[in-house]
């Protein structure tokens, strides 16, 4: 089983992703495949015009490609380079611009999550007890140091590309009750929490 390709991001490919349309397109093309500008205008309440430009702009840091084999003379196809995006914010601290990119991404990032849990919670009388009881909102409090939270936090992140291949290659894919899931995976220092 191979690796999700993954895309560590460089000083450019974070400041360009740094925009609330561009994170939204390239989250729609990993999770709904290949698209147009169009198409992605009408699913994020867009316009094609925008779509358009923000989509060249991530294809100009590589992180968005063209899928000419899908489109026509009048249809421009993209699709996510990358199945998964890699970046550490420690990385930009000595870049003004990218450092605050990074901080913004991770706000947006955090806001993102913390959307899907409350969406999940509103939501969860409406699957099965199976589903219901499948679900998780674990926390631990462990005393690592910084070598062992990244260590920690690889782990759990190579266990969830295990799992996101088998879906990829379709090896869950006969059941009918297949769902897509989130996994977010947070681990950070917390030495005194709010709850």
């Amino acid at each position: 089983m191979d690796l999700p390709s993954a895309v560590h991001l460089d000083a450019q490919q974070l400041t360009s992703l740094a925009q609330p349309l561009r994170v939204r397109l390239l989250a729609a093309l990993r999770l709904d495949g290949p698209s147009t500008a169009t198409l992605l205008a009408e699913r994020l309440s867009s316009d094609s015009g925008k779509t358009s430009y923000h989509l060249r702009r991530l294809a100009a840091v590589g992180l968005v490609a063209e899928a000419p084999e899908l489109g026509d003379d009048r249809d421009r196809w993209w699709r996510a380079a990358h199945d998964v995006t890699i970046w550490h914010p420690e990385e930009f601290t000595d870049d003004p611009d990218a450092d605050a990119a990074a901080r913004w991404l991770m706000g947006q990032m955090a806001r993102g999550y913390a959307e899907q849990v409350e969406h999940w919670l509103t939501t969860r009388d409406r699957w099965s007890d199976a589903w219901a009881g499948a679900a998780d909102m674990s926390d631990l409090r462990i005393s690592l140091t910084a070598d062992a939270l990244r260590a920690l936090n690889d782990e759990l992140i190579e266990v969830a590309h295990r799992h996101l291949l088998r879906a990829r290659d379709g090896v869950d894919a006969d059941p009918p009750d297949v769902v897509p899931c989130t996994v977010i995976i947070q681990g950070f220092p917390n030495p005194n929490p709010v709850l």
